[in-house]
């Protein structure tokens, strides 16, 4: 049964770095964030962001998040993975659990997430998810 909840999460850290800066064009960067979550996801993460920028100050970038916490009272560690953009001050992103990269009592999880997240702010997060079946 698929279930959708709602939670937050705050940035913990952010070291971004450019990979490519070249005269004219878009930059490319890496990022290595961290998060802590709270409501229905209680936990912390590490995500790998490859971004590109654009001129007009907008920017897409995907990546893939590690989560460590507690889904319905099950723990264990899953993998998302993001695309999104930022633009207009906020950060879209929608998500999907990876087949295969849950651990413990997660390693079942499937869903699909997405949030919204200001400069500075808690991200609004809304996750669709259910476990599967054991195979």
């Amino acid at each position: 049964m698929k279930m959708t909840v709602s939670c937050t999460f705050q940035i913990t850290g952010w070291d971004e770095k450019p990979s490519q800066e070249l005269e004219g064009t878009p930059k490319l960067s890496h990022a290595k964030v961290t998060q802590s979550y709270s409501g229905a996801i209680e936990g912390t993460s590490s995500v790998e962001y490859l971004m590109s920028y654009s001129v007009d100050g907008t920017a897409s970038f995907v990546g893939f998040e590690r989560i460590c916490g507690v889904v319905a009272g099950k723990s264990g560690t899953f993998v998302v993975r993001h695309s999104g953009s930022f633009s207009e001050g906020k950060a879209r992103s929608t998500w999907s659990v990876v087949k295969g990269a849950g651990t413990g009592d997660l390693v079942n999880l499937s869903g699909n997430g997405n949030y919204v997240a200001g400069h500075g702010e808690p991200a609004q997060v809304s996750f669709e998810y259910s476990f599967e079946p054991d195979s």
